[in-house]
């Protein structure tokens, strides 16, 4: 199969996954500015989710133009990372309305953590599918902000479970920041490919 079809697919359900998202977010009652007071930890936590999904979307795209296809095991690692991305909504709706609350903090982690998992498992799916001297596996080379994350991440979790939601949304923000500067591993070794 090619992987034109399966990145097509892919960015339609993170397009649909954003507009639940902005769905969820509903209008203050009220005519002033101070109406908007209530809603801003649903907003907040809105543009926190929105730039995950972003970063995904945007890595996912590179990552798929480092594989040559898509093997039967790619399309379903790519289904498992999709199924994660897709909780976004709800884990997100659920923190906006409970920011103060240690569950809707911890599960917004462990649905992170998840996702995490899941694009490491669809790297590796493609490293493997690509063989030993891939262009993917080059381009990864020690990947420590994929190393971090998954830590960073279960702090957080465990933060939350402690009493400090706060700090645990703090440590995901912080990560979200971490992944905001341009990773340019993957053009790299494609321009040296190309090159």
């Amino acid at each position: 199969m090619g992987k034109n079809r399966l990145e097509a697919f892919s960015d339609g359900v993170i397009a649909i996954i954003i507009t639940i998202m902005v769905l969820e977010m509903k209008a203050p009652r009220g005519d002033t500015l101070g109406a908007l007071r209530p809603v801003l930890p649903v907003f907040l936590s809105y543009v926190l989710s929105f730039i995950y999904v972003g970063i995904y979307w945007n890595n996912h795209h590179h990552m798929l133009h480092a594989a040559s296809r898509a093997t039967g095991p790619i399309l379903w690692a790519n289904l498992h990372l999709l199924f994660w991305l897709s909780l976004f909504p709800f884990a997100t709706a659920w923190l906006g309305q409970n920011y103060h609350a240690l569950a809707p903090s911890a599960l917004y982690g462990a649905v992170l953590l998840l996702a995490g998992t899941a694009y490491y498992i669809l790297q590796q799916t493609i490293i493997a599918s690509e063989g030993r001297d891939s262009l993917l596996k080059r381009a990864v080379g020690r990947d420590w902000k994929g190393k971090v994350s998954p830590l960073l991440y279960v702090t957080g979790i465990g933060v939350s479970l402690l009493s400090q939601p706060r700090l645990a949304q703090a440590i995901y923000v912080s990560v979200a920041l971490l992944w905001l500067v341009p990773d340019r591993r993957i053009e790299h070794a494609l321009g040296q490919k190309t090159g």
